[in-house]
């Protein structure tokens, strides 16, 4: 649910089946617990679990009648702070198993899914997954499946956004393998997928040349929390007035940090900076896992030694008492 658009939920669907709650739940005691009930009730329930982002019916609305403003600023933190915990959750599981996972965010339109399978295909034999959201039909995720990798479709209903929660109960699903990509293709919208962490280690807006150069300010919020800008079907300038110029100002008026790679999917201009991109990111995720490991294994080596000289401290014979 989105308090800003007032998207609804509980028609949530992956793979064309309800989803259902299985989710693991971190308590502010660092105790974990999971349990699982479906999506598909129709009655509000009056617990505190933190599996659900709001059952407030009123917290649908940003302009719900009779809240006051105080209370839906709670109700927004809330549950972006429910999200957050999901998406950390995430974060932790692809980092511990060395996945790259970009959160692909973008207007209807812009060409994600053609770059996806063009990207797919110029990978070649690396193991990549994708997650497919969109509100009706399963066509990009057999797109993507056509192109020779595997993916799932979250089906968000009347929402117009993924959330953590749903990227959480896909990658359950996916059979992922260590040190794969993880490309998540968001619902198109500039509006609320920039709110909503999803575990992923950044966010790549992608804006057409078929667009508006002014996109980035009319929705500075999606190209502020983006670190890389995708400039797509650049093949078509030469039938466009678009000024790629202003385009790359305005995202850097909003954003100073963000990267800017142009390409078209279609012409393959551009495609070897951006597997470049890919390929760079991959390897720091490697290195990150492996560090970690390496430094885990160095942590039980140590205890493992203490132990040892401990045992052997017990193991001494004591000497004889004075008489």
């Amino acid at each position: 649910m989105c308090v800003t658009c007032g998207c609804g939920e509980g028609e949530v669907k992956i793979e064309g089946a309800a989803a259902a709650h299985a989710h693991e739940h971190v308590h502010a005691d660092g105790t974990r617990h999971s349990h699982k009930h479906p999506h598909e009730h129709g009655h509000v329930h009056d617990h505190d679990h933190d599996h659900e982002p709001a059952h407030d019916a009123a917290a649908a609305h940003s302009h719900a009648p009779g809240v006051p403003p105080s209370r839906m600023v709670q109700i927004e933190q809330d549950i972006l702070a429910k999200n957050n915990a999901y998406a950390q959750a995430n974060r932790q599981t692809l980092a511990e198993r060395g996945i790259f996972a970009l959160n692909l965010v973008s207007s209807p339109g812009s060409g994600k899914t053609t770059l996806l399978c063009k990207t797919i295909e110029l990978l070649g034999t690396y193991p990549v997954a994708v997650i497919e959201g969109d509100q009706q039909t399963s066509q990009d995720a057999e797109r993507i499946r056509a192109s020779g990798a595997q993916a799932i479709q979250i089906n968000t209903g009347k929402g117009c956004h993924l959330d953590a929660h749903m990227v959480g109960h896909a990658m359950t699903q996916l059979k992922l393998t260590d040190d794969a990509l993880l490309l998540i293709e968001n619902v198109g919208n500039l509006v609320c997928p920039a709110a909503f962490d999803l575990g992923e280690a950044h966010k790549v807006v992608i804006l057409s040349v078929t667009e508006g150069e002014d996109k980035p300010i009319k929705y500075p919020d999606m190209f502020r929390a983006a670190s890389l800008m995708l400039l797509n079907k650049i093949d078509l300038l030469p039938h466009l007035q678009y000024d790629v110029d202003a385009a790359i100002a305005y995202a850097r008026r909003v954003n100073p940090q963000i990267r800017v790679i142009q390409l078209s999917a279609t012409s393959g201009e551009g495609m070897g900076e951006w597997l470049a991109y890919l390929r760079t990111n991959i390897a720091q995720t490697h290195a990150a896992k492996s560090q970690t490991v390496a430094s885990l294994q160095a942590q039980i080596a140590q205890l493992k030694a203490q132990l040892e000289a401990q045992a052997q401290t017990h193991a001494q014979p004591k000497p004889n008492a004075a008489v």
